[in-house]
This record gives structure tokens, C-alpha cells and sequence, in this order.
């Protein structure tokens, strides 16, 4: 199956947090969409990674995504090396993405980075012919994405896009209180970490507002890209007063 737009994130939630409205806004407009997720989030304080399953499953059911698949790979440990980028590049020639959306290039998490680099570095080796990979021993056809754009999560970081996501945002909230154990939930005793207090997910919605209001509409989302983007025509951005 042919995803249209695929989005890594190095730990289950951080796609739901930080992409989830550009990926309805998407399926909306008849695209496929999938999500990768590198690690089962395991070093995580609360919750483990049997919960983080089954929260990830929850909320692929809310953003009704073609796919979620999880990499397994080490939470807080994981490496951009030869193993784990022929896992992504396989996942990449697999599903044959036109956009992949992934890690900010620099955030809180050091995972958000490296995963960043590591899916960026694996979208453009996966356009090399001469790297054999193989699906039910099968060898697969070299694929780039047009496109590798990176979301911006904790950290704010001057966006080059902003994707209007106003339509869908209490859809994309609804995907994040999915991870019960994760965010603020009164019923569940569990040590308070930084993204489990009631002001998280207030400052979250915040965060969007800001975003949103720059481009004159209620919530939005933010990406950077590494590749000059162009557009067809003058007309083609959202209207609003400056």
C-alpha cells in the first residue's frame, strides 16, 4: 500500500503532538497517511510499553491512519547507523511516501534530534540504487520522497511553513489524550513528569494559537525544511490580514 504522507517520530505522542492536525488535514484531502514510530517509548516514567501500545492504537483509530507500524528500536539509545537506517529505508521503499515528516532537528529530547537526522539521512539513501534491501526476500525498488519536513515539538523554532490546522484540532487533542498515562489524567497515580501536569496540554493548544494566529487563522502547525520550497503562483497562500 502507497502512503502518501509518512510521519516518523521517535517515541509514540510525538507525532499526535506535534503533526497529527497536518496529517488529518491531509487525509481530508483523500491522501493516505501513516505513522512510524522508532521506539516503543519504554524509558518513559510513567506508563510502559505494553500501556504505550495501546495508547498508540487508540489514537491511530481517532486520526484514522492507513498505517502505524513501531520500529522497536532502543528509547534513548538508538543510533543514526547502518542498522538503523536500513530499517527505515525498507519502511521508506515499502510504503513509497511522496512527503516524509519527522523529528525537530533540535529540541528538549535528544531522541527528537537524532531521530531527525537519522530518518532524514535514510530518506535520501533510500534513493540509492546500489543499497540492496528485501521484503518476504523480495528486493526492493529505490525510493525518495519528494519532501522531508521536520515539525517543530518543545522547542520553538522560527517555522519556514505553517500548516493550518483548525478544522481538525480537536481531533488532534483528542489523539493526544489517548495516552492516558502519559498526559494529565487525575485518575491514575503515577510520579508527575514535565508533560503530565494540567498546564501541558493548555500550553500545547497555546503553542498552536501562536502559530495560528501568524497566518490569521485560530491553530496551526509548524515545520522546517532543508530544501528551498517553491510555489506555482502568488495566489496560492492562505489569505488573511497582516
Amino acid at each position: 500500500m502507497k502512503i502518501d504522507v509518512l510521519a516518523f517520530g521517535a517515541h509514540p505522542d510525538d507525532i499526535e503532538l506535534s503533526c497529527a492536525g497536518t496529517l488529518l488535514v491531509e487525509k481530508m484531502r483523500g491522501k493516505t497517511i501513516g505513522v512510524v514510530d522508532l521506539t516503543e517509548g519504554e524509558l518513559g516514567t510513567r506508563g510502559n510499553k505494553h500501556t504505550r501500545m495501546e495508547e498508540a492504537a487508540a489514537a491511530e483509530k481517532i486520526m484514522g491512519l492507513d498505517v502505524r507500524i513501531n520500529l522497536r528500536l532502543e528509547d534513548g539509545f538508538f543510533q543514526n547507523d547502518k542498522a538503523s537506517q536500513l530499517k527505515i529505508i525498507e519502511v521508506i521503499r515499502k510504503y513509497q511516501p511522496d512527503i516524509i515528516l519527522c523529528n525537530a532537528i533540535n529540541d528538549r529530547h535528544p531522541d527528537h534530534g537524532r531521530a531527525a537526522a537519522l530518518v532524514a539521512d535514510a530518506a535520501f539513501l533510500s534513493g540509492l540504487l546500489k543499497i540492496e534491501t528485501f521484503e518476504l526476500g523480495i528486493q526492493q525498488s529505490a525510493w525518495r520522497p519528494n519532501y522531508v519536513y521536520h515539525y517543530i515539538q518543545d522547542r520553538y523554532l522560527e517555522p519556514d511553513f505553517l500548516v493550518d490546522i483548525s478544522e481538525v484540532f480537536e481531533t488532534k487533542m483528542a489523539a493526544i489524550r489517548a495516552y492516558k498515562t502519559q498526559f494529565f489524567n487525575a485518575s491514575i497515580e503515577a510520579p508527575q513528569t514535565y508533560i503530565s501536569t494540567p498546564e501541558f496540554l493548555n500550553i500545547v493548544a497555546y503553542n498552536s494559537q501562536l502559530l495560528g494566529k501568524r497566518i490569521g487563522v485560530k491553530y496551526a502547525e509548524g515545520f522546517q525544511s532543508k530544501k528551498t520550497l517553491g510555489i506555482k503562483n502568488l495566489d496560492a497562500f492562505i489569505q488573511h490580514n497582516t
